[in-house]
């Protein structure tokens, strides 16, 4: 069983030496750095399954737009305005993220009650396997606090790049 809380303990342990690492890819942007990521995702994602941690759905809002309000509320026969009132908020940046963690559509076996229907953020999350990754970098640094796959990407970033 992986341990959200021990992934965010190491991610604090190695907070330095990962920001540093994303200073330097920041600056130089290696014309690899893609098809690296991608190969990291794919080896992680290999060997952790995420349903045997959810920690994303019990720790983090995505944030939603106007699309995955209208596909989720027809999907629970709601009405959009119904939807928000229910389950959502704006966040200090004006964003709508759910009014509650864990994600009110996590089940207790940590699938997913809408999961055909679920926000374009958690289709993608943890964003390790985009293009233009350098972009990504800061998000992907606070995500290693979340995601034990993405502590491991970085893991084997900082050894590629060292």
């Amino acid at each position: 069983m992986i341990d959200p809380e021990d992934i965010k303990n190491r991610a604090g342990d190695n907070r330095k030496t990962n920001l540093e690492m994303v200073r330097k890819l920041k600056r130089k942007k290696p014309s690899d750095l893609d098809v690296t990521v991608r190969g990291f995702h794919d080896e992680a994602f290999s060997h952790i399954d995420c349903l045997d941690c959810a920690n994303c759905c019990k720790t983090i809002s995505p944030m939603l737009n106007d699309s995955d309000i209208q596909r989720m509320a027809s999907a629970l026969r709601m009405r959009p305005a119904d939807f928000t009132g229910m389950y959502l908020m704006t966040d200090e940046d004006g964003d709508y993220v759910f009014r509650e963690t864990p994600c009110p559509f996590l089940m207790p076996d940590n699938y997913c009650m809408i999961y055909d229907n679920r926000p374009k953020a958690c289709r993608e999350y943890p964003h390790t396997d985009r293009k233009r990754f350098y972009q990504l970098l800061d998000l992907t640094l606070k995500n290693t606090e979340v995601c034990p796959a993405v502590f491991e990407i970085v893991e084997m970033l900082r050894e590629h790049y060292k």
